[in-house]
């Protein structure tokens, strides 16, 4: 009996040496298998460099990259200088070595640009005002000068051919014109003589002129361009006779009422008025 379990128990000893070899044989083969399928499982050495698909449309930088095994996000920016559906980046950047699968992030120019509020410009100078506008992606325009005695600052904006306000609304990309200051004229001449006139052949005369102008109504105005220029600071003459002399981007002052009565034509308000020291120089 005893003999018979010496017998049975060498039995087992032995199949379970047996079945250990073997499960130890079966994990040395599988982690051979493993790490020689791992190149393929992972691809490893199957690597792409990232071709340059910047400034191609959508449809064909979409359409290379597919073909070549890449997947494809897409995100959207503006640049006023570039067409639309125009590739304007990727990531990641042209050259890179990456995995066939890899997502390349693209960024597509809009159709359509985005709205950004007008900036105030009026008051700085011309390179500030250039910074502002790039910043806002908005685009220069034409500039013009106006004689002013604030040279170098804006003194208008401009969007379309008419005055802009701050804050207004307008697309990504919108050409903004420019008035700047061009400091007082050199050559002198003779204050214009506006006094009868409407108000707005009044302005006229002045804007051909260059002239700043500050304009003070005198009683209830029913209908301001054709009201009545009656009084004008500085007159056209002086005391002793002589012609008053100005320059480009120089001030005027000028009175107006619906109907100045013909002594008011000819005298003007009081002296000493509290509206005739509001033009005193």
């Amino acid at each position: 009996m005893k003999q018979d379990n010496k017998t049975a128990a060498k039995g087992f000893k032995n199949s379970f040496g047996l079945n250990l070899l073997a499960i130890v044989a079966l994990c040395v083969a599988m982690y051979f298998v493993f790490f020689t399928m791992l190149g393929q499982i992972t691809g490893h050495g199957d690597e792409i460099k990232v071709p340059n698909i910047i400034g191609k449309t959508m449809k064909d930088g979409v359409l290379q990259l597919n073909k070549i095994g890449f997947d494809v996000d897409i995100d959207s920016s503006y640049d006023p200088e570039q067409k639309p559906y125009i590739i304007l980046g990727q990531q990641p950047s042209v050259g890179e070595i990456v995995k066939p699968g890899r997502t390349i992030f693209l960024t597509i120019n809009k159709a359509e640009p985005p709205k950004t509020p007008m900036p105030n410009l009026t008051g700085l100078s011309f390179r500030s005002a250039v910074m502002i506008l790039k910043s806002s992606k908005l685009t220069l325009g034409d500039t013009s000068f106006k004689p002013d005695i604030a040279q170098g600052a804006i003194l208008d904006q401009l969007f379309n051919g008419k005055t802009i306000r701050a804050g207004q609304m307008i697309p990504q990309g919108s050409r903004i014109s420019l008035v700047i200051g061009d400091g007082l004229g050199n050559t002198e001449f003779d204050v214009p003589d506006i006094v009868g006139m409407s108000y707005a052949e009044a302005v006229a005369m002045l804007a051909a002129s260059n002239l700043h102008f500050t304009a003070i109504a005198s009683d209830n105005i029913t209908d301001t361009a054709n009201a009545i220029v009656y009084r004008q600071v500085p007159s056209s003459f002086n005391e002793l006779g002589n012609s008053n002399r100005l320059r480009e981007g120089d001030e005027l002052g000028f009175y107006y009422k619906q109907n100045p009565s013909p002594e008011e034509l000819q005298h003007g308000p009081e002296l000493g008025s509290p509206v005739d020291s509001s033009m005193k120089k």
